[in-house]
């Protein structure tokens, strides 16, 4: 079946924001206009399509990202071609969106990194009461590390306190100095009623049930001065990306608008210029222009840069365009656990074509599987199809040893695409399950959820013998048990949670382990040397052999960093895993009969822990940015609290009646914050916290950690 639409009329984009900016709300409103869905969802009403988790629905949150695929013609293409008819404008002029929303909350900032890694565009949403809030700042600057062109909607502009000029401002100063306003709002707050179109220089109101008639209207005639100016600087802002309209405007001649739209799209795919949009989801206003943005602005896969790899072979680098004619490569960024087919592998296929029936290889683990079923995915509903072709994203049911961040190929020309870094676990709980039958099914039940999701750990406690889950936050663990209970059917009791403490060294030292064991008959002997120096914060471990000369001999240095690596796992001080450390194996001695690979691994792990010991060995723990809103009237109450925890306040900003506090606040301390501040506040204030950075311990904490630790 030859390809329906041509790659340069394919869009890959995700939706990101802030938790409650309204993604959900703008992605049921692309479904409804795209004509995928025929009534519009509501997340107060728990009936979206995006979200269609149960614990989605009864949060009102976002908790796992979805993908659909819509169809769209631009608006203007309805107003510009009228002697074309309906079905002529959608065959010359439709566009194929793949689309995935993505959550909001930091305890799942997972779905937000692993989609952005495959994708080619996003629509950044934001309050327009609240601007920039501390989730947006980190869905960006993921963004930022993938290169990824954006355009930004400013949401929400009916609502009391919504301000665009203040959200537009918060974008500049914290986000980008290329952000661009591409639209003005007409009206704010109970009286916003349409847009002004810059480059058209048209205003629209939005008319109908679901504001689905766009009617250009005369633009307000208090507005005019300002439209101008504003469409002034966007012109220079777009002529100043291209020579050739530079020109045209220095000399002063007109510049057309198909001119500036082909312009403007080079300018935000070169993420040069940020285009601003402007609307209401929740009043139906808006999201159409959006809609056309993606079409006229965000890259089509051969847009961006052709994707490189890794020869598992040869180690060369290898380049993969997106052309259906070259070899099948894809990335997995998503497993996930369908109660009704099984496994479903989410996959974007960066080159070649994938058929139902044909063998592909894992490149990065070895493994060679048989495609049985490939869908396409509607939220939770699935489509069969026959091939996936280059540019396109999908899943394949029932892959058995495939996991996030693995590339798969044809197996005749295998290649390794880089792979997905993720967040480490912040915080622990202890789990039992609560009948024998648990027992049983619990051990599957977290094995199953392990795979899904990379940032959520299942560890057992070498001390108790207790199992602890670990996740990014007393969210993300709550949603873990809820989901064995519902989807496993496994009850569990759960204990307090726990901060996931690290160790480090500050300083250098070495230090010799020695192992020789003489029993009768052949003995033990393993003789290390090994030096160790603390690394930059977040740089992990490392380890390195600088052993010449075969004073130890080669076959044995894997069994002094296997050795290393499990007393690394256990820590020094508190028996806490320690991290960005490097070692160096220097020196050493065998014995021609004696020595083993057990023997060296001992005797690797006892020269590790020693030098760790003499390296001025410290505890760190987590800290959190923390972005407490509250009425002024209980402000000092709130920061009193703040500094007693240990808080250290950045910032204290006015944000209409109410005040804005950032602060670090170290993670041990906000277990139960959110009664406090209620408790303080009456119930007026609010906050949203996500990780930092790890930083070391005061030494009295870190005296009340050990001692807890060993009692």
């Amino acid at each position: 079946m030859p390809r329906q639409y041509p790659i340069e009329k394919t869009r890959n984009i995700g939706i990101i924001a802030h938790i409650d900016a309204g993604k959900t709300t703008v992605s049921e409103r692309v479904l409804f206009y795209t004509g995928v869905s025929h009534k519009i969802g509501e997340v107060h009403e728990g009936d979206t399509v995006m979200d269609w988790m149960e614990q989605e629905r009864e949060r009102g949150i976002t908790i796992t990202s979805a993908a659909t695929t819509a169809f769209w013609t631009p608006t203007y293409v309805a107003r510009t071609h009228a002697d074309l008819n309906a079905d002529q404008r959608r065959k010359e002029h439709e566009y194929r969106i793949n689309l995935i929303d993505t959550p909001g909350h930091i305890d799942f900032t997972v779905e937000v990194k692993r989609s952005l890694r495959v994708l080619d565009g996003a629509v950044v949403v934001f309050d327009g009461v609240a601007g920039v809030e501390p989730q947006s700042e980190t869905n960006w600057h993921y963004a930022d590390e993938y290169h990824v062109p954006r355009v930004c909607f400013i949401n929400k502009l009916d609502r009391m306190g919504a301000s665009f000029e203040r959200s537009f401002a918060s974008i500049k100063e914290r986000l980008t100095k290329n952000a661009m306003p591409v639209q003005l709002p007409i009206g704010i707050e109970s009286t916003f009623s349409g847009l002004i179109d810059l480059l058209e220089m048209k205003a629209f109101e939005f008319q109908g049930e679901h504001g689905e008639r766009i009617v250009e209207i005369p633009i307000p005639e208090n507005m005019k001065s300002e439209a101008e100016i504003a469409r002034h600087n966007l012109v220079e802002a777009i002529a100043d990306s291209d020579d050739s309209l530079m020109t045209k405007y220095l000399a002063g001649e007109e510049i057309k608008l198909d001119e500036l739209r082909r312009a403007l799209r080079k300018a935000t795919i070169e993420n040069k210029i940020v285009p601003v949009f402007c609307g209401s989801a929740l009043k139906n206003k808006g999201v159409q222009f959006v809609l056309d943005a993606v079409v006229d602005y965000l890259p089509s896969p051969l847009d961006v840069p052709p994707v490189k790899g890794i020869d598992p072979k040869t180690g060369g680098e290898i380049i993969r365009k997106p052309d259906d004619g070259e070899p099948f490569t894809a990335l997995a960024f998503k497993i996930a656990t369908d109660p009704y087919v099984g496994t479903l592998t989410y996959f974007r296929n960066y080159g070649g074509i994938l058929k139902r029936g044909s063998y592909i290889l894992n490149a990065s683990k070895g493994d060679q599987e048989r495609i049985g079923r490939i869908v396409r995915m509607h939220a939770n509903q699935r489509e069969e199809v026959e091939e996936v072709y280059a540019g396109e994203i999908a899943a394949i049911v029932g892959l058995k040893n495939t996991t996030t961040g693995d590339t798969l190929s044809t197996p005749d020309t295998p290649l390794i695409l880089e792979k997905i870094t993720f967040p480490e676990p912040v915080i622990g709980i202890r789990i039992e399950p609560k009948t024998k039958a648990d027992q049983e099914k619990m051990g599957t039940a977290l094995h199953r959820l392990a795979e899904e999701d990379p940032t959520f750990r299942v560890a057992g406690d070498p001390d108790t013998g207790e199992t602890i889950i670990s996740g990014m936050g007393e969210l993300h663990l709550e949603i873990i048990v809820d989901r064995m209970k519902r989807e496993f059917s496994v009850e569990a009791n759960v204990g307090r949670p726990q901060v996931a403490y690290k160790e480090t060294i500050t300083a250098e030292a070495e230090a010799e382990g020695k192992y020789i064991r003489q029993s009768g008959g052949r003995g033990q002997y393993g003789h290390v040397w090994m030096t160790v120096k603390p690394l930059e914060r977040g740089k992990g471990f490392e380890f390195v052999s600088k052993i010449r000369g075969g004073v130890i001999p080669n076959e044995f240095i894997p069994a002094v960093e296997k050795g290393v690596r499990e007393a690394k796992d256990k820590g020094v001080v508190a028996h806490y895993p320690m991290v960005d450390i490097e070692a160096t194996l220097y020196d050493g001695s065998f014995h021609e009969v004696d020595s083993s690979e057990a023997a060296f691994k001992i005797a690797g792990s006892m020269a590790f822990q020693e030098a760790a010991r003499r390296a001025k060995p410290v505890i760190l723990e987590p800290i959190m940015k923390v972005q407490v809103i509250v009425p002024p009237d209980f402000l000092g109450e709130v920061t009193g609290d703040l500094n007693s925890r240990r808080g250290k306040i950045e910032t204290i900003d006015d944000r209409l009646n109410i005040k804005v506090i950032e602060v670090k606040v170290p993670l041990s301390e906000m277990f139960g914050y959110a009664t406090i501040v209620r408790s303080l506040t009456q119930g007026r204030a609010s906050f949203t916290m996500e990780f930092d950075r790890y930083e070391t311990t005061p030494n009295n904490v870190a005296q009340l950690i050990i001692e807890g630790k060993k009692k």
